[in-house]
């Protein structure tokens, strides 16, 4: 029976890939595999994770773009360069706190 694990990482946190060069600010958690079949054979045999750990949603960046990135928890490592993730919609999501991490924003209802 799989069981789904509490995740390692936070909403707000700022991760980067373990083998590829990007890095993004954490803005969900699906705590199993929660993606297309499709997506998940698009990945190459030899580094497909297992679908039975926490996968992660992340506005993404990399040298040349921004994006939407879904993650294994296996490929992330913190990020702990300080610097801002450029994303634009980090900041619709988040505000930055002065230690440079991310909070969610809440909308004041009137």
């Amino acid at each position: 029976m799989n069981r789904a694990r509490v995740g390692k990482y936070t909403i707000g946190q700022v991760v980067k890939h373990r083998i590829y060069p990007f890095r993004g600010v954490i803005f969900d958690v699906d705590p199993v595999f929660a993606n297309t079949d499709e997506w998940y054979e698009a990945i190459p045999e030899e580094v497909r994770p297992h679908k039975d750990q926490p996968f992660y949603h992340l506005f993404a960046e990399n040298a040349e773009t921004e994006y939407i990135a879904y993650v294994s928890e296996q490929n992330l490592l913190p990020d702990e360069s300080g610097e801002p993730v450029r994303h634009p919609q980090v900041s619709e999501v988040f505000e930055r706190s002065e230690d440079g991490s991310y909070r969610r924003r809440f909308e004041v209802l009137n």
